[in-house]
């Protein structure tokens, strides 16, 4: 057997088990690209791959479960993950086998984007496998990151105020046993996140950026955490800091293709020309 090296670098590592975005926007790519930023080693098992741009979704080719699960493997059997990012997973099969994977494996900081409502508000999972999402992975989450339509349909409330949405977020805590960041960013009145963890309620002040490209923001904060939880801060932190790289991120104004075009993961990386 070959000799194990030092890891002289001491670099944490995080694992993002997502779809892939041929655009490069969200999914696995922008998920790879914000861990990379917030200064992590990144892993992928990619749960389906997808045909789609800036304009919209062409074509979605879903991994079988046993596939998924032997990504997993190979990841965890040689190098352990600090932390782990769970994105879109669109069937039962494939949220069955992520949750036995991580039980198995004893996977710690898991952040889990339950993403579930589309902007528009559109549904983008049958209720069978949000069932089954909610029943799997939210009770092995550190923390969930609903935005506001996803909070509602787990609450089952209208979000309307601040008031309602620190109620929801503590409900979806209550009710799963984890700390939840509960988004504003669909806010009519602000852009303000409320994370209820252990008891407490933490704010987190928004800004809005006049930039329509925000193609991706839920993929990258939620990686962003991730990163941050990898590199052994605490919750509140690793939610402050990865806020903090969106809001850069976003205001760096790129703007590429014809739709929604995604935000700028590398905004701190200077080019000479």
């Amino acid at each position: 057997m070959t000799e194990k090296r030092e890891n002289t670098t001491k670099r944490k590592t995080a694992l993002t088990i997502a779809g892939s975005d041929s655009s490069g926007g969200a999914g696995i790519q922008a998920d790879i690209k914000t861990m990379l930023a917030n200064g992590v080693y990144a892993m992928s098992a990619i749960t389906a791959l997808t045909a789609q741009n800036t304009v919209g979704v062409r074509e979605i080719m879903e991994v079988t479960p046993a596939f998924l699960g032997s990504q997993l493997d190979a990841v965890f059997e040689d190098i352990v993950p600090d932390a782990v990012k769970i994105g879109m997973v669109s069937s039962e099969a494939l949220i069955v086998e992520i949750a036995k994977k991580l039980r198995f494996y004893q996977a710690k900081n898991i952040v889990v984007d339950p993403v579930m409502v589309s902007t528009s508000g559109s549904m983008l999972l049958k209720e069978s496998a949000i069932e089954c999402l909610k029943e799997e992975l939210f009770p092995l989450a550190r923390v969930l990151t609903p935005n506001l339509p996803e909070a509602e349909w787990l609450t089952k409330t209208k979000i309307t105020s601040k008031e309602e949405q620190s109620a929801a977020a503590k409900m979806i805590s209550d009710r799963y046993g984890c700390a939840v960041l509960c988004k504003g960013g669909h806010s009519e009145k602000g852009a303000d996140d409320v994370l209820y963890a252990e008891g407490e309620e933490i704010w987190f002040g928004g800004v809005r950026i006049d930039n329509p490209n925000t193609h991706g923001t839920g993929c990258t904060l939620s990686s962003a955490i991730a990163s941050n939880l990898a590199r052994g801060m605490d919750l509140k932190a690793s939610v402050q800091k990865a806020k903090d790289y969106v809001t850069n991120a976003i205001a760096s104004g790129l703007n590429l293709g014809k739709g929604r075009g995604p935000i700028d993961h590398g905004f701190e990386i200077k080019m000479d020309s």
